[in-house]
């Protein structure tokens, strides 16, 4: 999720743990564990970009590294604060719960996490986008209300278990909505005669209610869209075949295996420009229906000056926000 959530959500597991003990300290700390997995983004300053996106929500979004740092981090707290409002298991058991609710939200998402780290799988429910005001904004209000009451008001405690239930009472009404839109895609699919391999759902951004599904057949890849709001249940799906075969002699070099493991196999190649590219599909594209031009992960394929196969990432325009959240919108409320 993006940063804003986990430091939100970090702040109402460290209140919820130790609030009533330690007062604000509390969701400070729960604030910082909660920030702290999404550290491993530094990688990007030391390796290339392929293998920093196979590092993110690696180790750093395990069980095992909550399990491992918790007590250390808890242990240097508790030096920090003289008068011992708290031990140092009590500030272990913050430190632990904030580190380990930030994968564990992330694993609702697209990207998914490496929850089981060192086994080489990521947990990804693909539910709820990684920004996605609904969930957060429960947990904001009700941790910004909290704040006005002294730590051992009854109505503090109440006030902020209200934002974590309404945001993971939310949670799991988006797995019903994944369900619910997958039935409508797989019924459409069917309905027009199309044969398919796999079907991977996940909501667009910033909402729940249109969601966005990737098919595989054998020659290509298709992706559809379906609102809520939509008052026709048949999906225009647009077709983006596989050519998988203009990788040529690429295929053999090693960075390929690496590119095709990190997009789980959903990936086409594109000749755009004189430009061979790889497009990771789970994320999507940049836009809806046929005015979406490219793919939100695109590596533009070549070699350097000693003949080593390199991926770029392609670049992102801040400026085509705008224009692509208002078709979104313009989506959202049906076709």
């Amino acid at each position: 999720m993006d940063s804003l959530t986990q430091i939100v959500l970090g702040a109402s597991v460290g209140e919820a743990i130790l609030g009533k003990k330690v007062g604000n300290k509390a969701m400070l700390w729960g604030a910082i564990a909660g920030t702290i997995p999404d550290l491993d983004v530094v990688s990007k300053l030391f390796v290339d970009t392929i293998t920093a996106n196979e590092l993110h929500r690696g180790f750093s979004h395990s069980i095992l590294f909550s399990l491992l740092a918790a007590p250390i981090f808890g242990w240097l707290i508790s030096k920090i604060y003289t008068l011992k409002e708290a031990t140092w298991k009590d500030w272990s058991k913050l430190m632990f719960w904030g580190l380990f609710t930030h994968p564990l939200l992330d694993a609702f998402t697209t990207w998914g996490t490496q929850l089981f780290w060192p086994l080489n799988y990521k947990v990804s429910f693909k539910n709820i986008f990684v920004v996605d005001p609904v969930y957060t904004f429960p947990f904001l209000t009700c941790l910004l209300i909290a704040l006005f009451y002294k730590r051992t008001h009854p109505k503090r405690e109440r006030t902020n278990m209200l934002g974590i239930y309404i945001s993971s009472g939310y949670l799991i009404i988006t797995l019903g909505l994944k369900w619910y839109t997958y039935q409508k895609f797989q019924s459409s699919l069917e309905n027009q005669g199309i044969n398919y391999k796999e079907i991977q759902t996940k909501p667009t951004p910033l909402n729940s209610i249109l969601w966005s599904a990737n098919v595989e057949t054998q020659h290509s890849f298709l992706i559809g869209h379906y609102s809520l709001f939509d008052k026709s249940d048949t999906i225009q799906f647009l077709e983006f075949p596989k050519n998988h075969h203009l990788l040529k002699e690429m295929k053999s070099d090693p960075l390929i295996p690496r590119l095709i493991q990190l997009s789980d196999g959903w990936y086409t190649i594109e000749n755009k420009d004189n430009k061979l590219l790889f497009n990771d599909l789970r994320f999507g594209q940049l836009g809806i229906g046929t005015e979406a031009n490219r793919f939100v992960f695109s590596y533009e394929l070549s070699y350097d000056s000693k003949g080593k196969l390199i991926a770029k990432e392609s670049e992102r325009n801040p400026g085509e926000a705008a224009p692509l959240l208002k078709n979104l919108f313009k989506r959202i409320l049906g076709n």
